[in-house]
């Protein structure tokens, strides 16, 4: 239970971060910045205990690499999203009466930046924590962290920079982007964490 723990509270605070920095009063530019910087502490303070997914995409991708079992990796996805409404919740509550306009999206364009920058998330992921190669290393969380801020910096005024179904869950709820666009998030995100999995295995065969 503790993994399953420590994977709601690293999601909680992801999402928290993301609503509170980019809700006004925002962060402004910065909020890539903190989005970043939220996963890196988290990913060192919890991977000792759950590995640090706090993303769906990330344990998909960690299921095909073979480090998780099928029953944790539902689990784990479950805790994430829970943790994504109660975020999405508490911000609500911080941060009411705050007029939304959803993010009005163009179909294509989000799912490849989506798709794009969860690929990369999760090969970085997959390299930097679960790789023999790597093992031991102290810059994992460093590296994580800074992959989401390049993605946010990179493509986040076309999807919203999500990366992660959690979050996408989380966005939903507060209304920076329209529910009905979710699948635009679980595509894009499930297709490059799953990809990220498949390209792993493939470039390390002897990993196992």
């Amino acid at each position: 239970m503790n993994k399953y723990l420590v994977e709601f509270i690293g999601t909680f605070f992801l999402v928290f971060t993301v609503g509170m920095t980019v809700i006004e009063p925002s962060a402004g530019p910065l909020a890539p910045l903190a989005f970043g910087s939220a996963m890196m502490v988290m990913v060192y303070a919890g991977s000792h205990i759950s590995g640090g997914h706090y993303n769906p995409a990330v344990t998909l991708s960690v299921l095909i690499r073979g480090r998780i079992g099928g029953k944790d990796s539902i689990n784990y996805m479950i805790f994430q999203v829970l943790a994504a409404l109660a975020a999405a919740f508490l911000v609500g509550f911080l941060k009411p009466d705050v007029e939304l306009s959803p993010l009005n999206h163009d179909v294509l364009n989000s799912v490849v930046a989506e798709f794009l920058f969860t690929f990369a998330l999760c090969f970085v992921v997959l390299n930097t924590v679960t790789a023999k190669a790597t093992e031991g290393n102290s810059y994992y969380g460093l590296a994580i962290g800074f992959t989401v801020m390049v993605g946010a910096y990179s493509v986040g005024y076309i999807s919203g920079g999500a990366f992660n179904p959690a979050v996408a869950f989380g966005i939903s709820t507060m209304g920076l982007s329209a529910f009905p666009d979710i699948w635009i998030y679980l595509v894009g995100c499930f297709l490059g964490g799953g990809l990220a999995g498949w390209a792993f295995l493939a470039l390390n065969p002897d990993d196992k």
